[in-house]
């Protein structure tokens, strides 16, 4: 089957998502500057989530730039991550309610955990089921594997234990960096490596 209806929706579920996140945001009450900046900590949470939901996007659309044709194991892993993203407003929320919690962190972190496991399924499975795929080697999916889902897991994991052990929102701190390792430099060395 065609990738263009389960692109398609998977873009539709991801806007929401990242909509829902603003509804998340407290409002100041009453709306004063001294309000407004107190509430800093849940626009910094928010600003991480929707950043990162962004670059989740931005290699989703990469991954796929190539594929033409998937199959219904892709469907349900496609299906699977959208179901554990859509955890990540919730989870936001509760972090959102008590930053300094470990557990609100946690829940965070073993959120962002699942999206990226899921997708690391996903991007597996989208690499098997294509079969014209000439640009991209089963050496460079192992490259991009390597370079980009296994550190991002490694980084989030050493998130959740310093998050546990040592000062919770270093939960966030990790999926910013996490973030910036995976999704920023390597979309364009793998853009070079397919071309």
């Amino acid at each position: 089957m065609s990738k263009d209806r389960l692109a398609a929706f998977m873009d539709a579920v991801l806007a929401i998502i990242i909509t829902i996140l603003v509804l998340e945001l407290p409002k100041p009450d009453p709306v004063t500057l001294e309000n407004v900046l107190a509430l800093r900590e849940s626009y910094i949470c928010y600003a991480l989530s929707f950043f990162w939901l962004g670059s989740l996007w931005v290699g989703l659309h990469n991954e796929w730039h190539h594929i033409q044709i998937i199959n219904k194991k892709v469907v349900w892993l496609g299906v699977l991550m959208l179901f554990v993203t859509s955890w990540i407003p919730y989870a936001l929320s509760v972090v959102i309610k008590d930053p300094m919690n470990e557990l609100a962190q946690l829940l965070y972190g073993g959120s962002v955990m699942l999206v990226i496991l899921a997708n690391l399924l996903l991007s597996a499975a989208l690499y098997k089921c294509h079969v014209d795929i000439e640009e991209l080697d089963s050496d460079e999916h192992a490259w991009i594997v390597e370079m980009t889902y296994i550190p991002e897991i490694l980084i989030v994991a050493i998130g959740m234990i310093l998050s546990a052990s040592v000062y919770p929102p270093l939960m966030s701190v990790s999926v910013f960096i996490a973030m910036l390792w995976t999704h920023l430099p390597f979309h364009k060395i793998y853009q070079e490596k397919i071309k």
